[in-house]
């Protein structure tokens, strides 16, 4: 069995990092929780525009969302800032997040009398936390414990070429070690669906894969529009890609052949190993976040045209699909999968040596997003705002 080093948390789970996150509850708390950590070098933070004025199902996944990034393995403690008037109360959420074995507390604006004293009072609490949390050390851990993100933004033409099926390999090497995988982005499954459903573990995972392609079209049928006005972007476009269904051909390489063993709904924990697939959207900071919420430590992301986006609590290793990329945004860029087309390695080769650079990023080295400080946040909303 292969081994990392990691953070074991009390509930058993390992984490590749050791982050102190401030989490707001609520829009109105963003301000106080950026103020708490810009006093705390080396916290880190999320804002987002959720916690308030949501339909039940809106509430409910936001929450979901919340409760399972503060709870991701890579977070040592966390720091739960609310306003206190809010549809998704504080102290609930901070106690749920402490019982899924990451220790938690909640500072609330109202009951601080205002921002400048709920600032004070976060800032010792976390402060505190960061004390605790320099203290814990990395031990061998079996690399079973890994789950990977897999995501795509800035699709070119060769992105279902080099960078998806290279990483395709990463994936089928993790689960081959026990590990798991979670692929994501529902729409850009659109066209390829039935090869995914086709190697599912039973019908009935299959038959879920296939409800959930058919409720992310059907919801913009539901608008009067087709998916197809917003995906393939206009950067696809530009890079090559012509359809919908060539981008979903491409996107699907980054599961690999292994079995799909579980569907889950966004921001869900799955409750197997091996390859999972979570409905997410396509739209890049909101699949990453369910990804996260849904316990992966490490996210592997694609782009045939460049990205920056990182996360907070976590390490995105990007993937250039072609040279070119690499060498014009290598700032930004960890790995160049270009090397299959260029033809000096093949699949098999650059996978490998992606997984053994996976491996180096989850033992600690930073990933670009880290060394620049670059962080991306957004839950997916389901309707209107009340």
């Amino acid at each position: 069995m292969m081994k990392f080093m990691g953070y074991v948390r009390p509930s058993g789970r390992v984490g590749v990092r050791n982050h102190v996150l401030i989490l707001p509850t609520v829009v109105c708390a963003n301000d106080v929780a950026m103020r708490i950590a810009a006093q705390l070098p080396g916290a880190v933070y999320v804002t987002h525009e959720h916690g308030c004025g949501q339909l039940p199902p809106d509430l409910a996944q936001t929450r979901r969302t919340l409760l399972g990034y503060g709870s991701n393995p890579n977070v040592a403690a966390c720091l739960v800032v609310g306003l206190g008037c809010e549809a998704l109360e504080p102290h609930p959420l901070a106690e749920d997040i402490d019982k899924a074995g990451t220790p938690s507390v909640a500072v609330v604006i109202q009951e601080e009398g205002g921002s400048v004293g709920c600032i004070a009072k976060g800032v010792a609490l976390a402060q505190a936390m960061m004390a605790r949390a320099s203290r814990q050390t990395r031990v061998e851990c079996d690399i079973s414990e890994l789950t990977l993100g897999l995501e795509c933004g800035g699709s070119d033409a060769w992105s279902g070429l080099s960078a998806n099926p290279v990483t395709g390999q990463v994936s089928d090497l993790l689960i081959a070690e026990g590990g798991r995988s979670i692929l994501s982005e529902t729409q850009e499954l659109i066209g390829a669906e039935h090869l995914l459903a086709q190697r599912a573990a039973s019908p009935e995972i299959g038959n879920a894969l296939l409800r959930q392609v058919r409720r992310a079209e059907e919801g913009s049928l539901r608008m009067g529009v087709d998916i197809r006005f917003a995906n393939p972007s206009q950067g696809n476009m530009a890079g090559g890609i012509t359809t919908l269904e060539e981008k979903s051909l491409g996107c699907i390489h980054k599961a690999g052949r292994a079995p799909l063993n579980e569907v889950v709904e966004y921001a869900e924990t799955p409750t197997k190993k091996g390859l999972i697939f979570m409905d997410t959207p396509g739209h890049d900071a909101e699949s990453t976040t369910g990804l996260l919420a849904g316990g992966a430590q490490v996210v592997i992301f694609t782009t045939g045209l460049g990205t920056c986006l990182g996360a907070a609590i976590a390490p995105v290793i990007k993937v250039a699909s072609n040279t070119a990329l690499f060498e014009k945004m290598g700032v930004n860029l960890d790995f160049n999968a270009g090397v299959v087309i260029d033809g000096r390695q093949s699949i098999s080769e650059a996978g490998r040596e992606l997984f053994e650079e996976m491996i180096k990023v989850c033992n600690g080295q930073a990933t670009k997003s880290e060394v620049l400080g670059y962080g991306g946040f957004a839950i997916n909303r389901i309707g209107p705002t009340q």
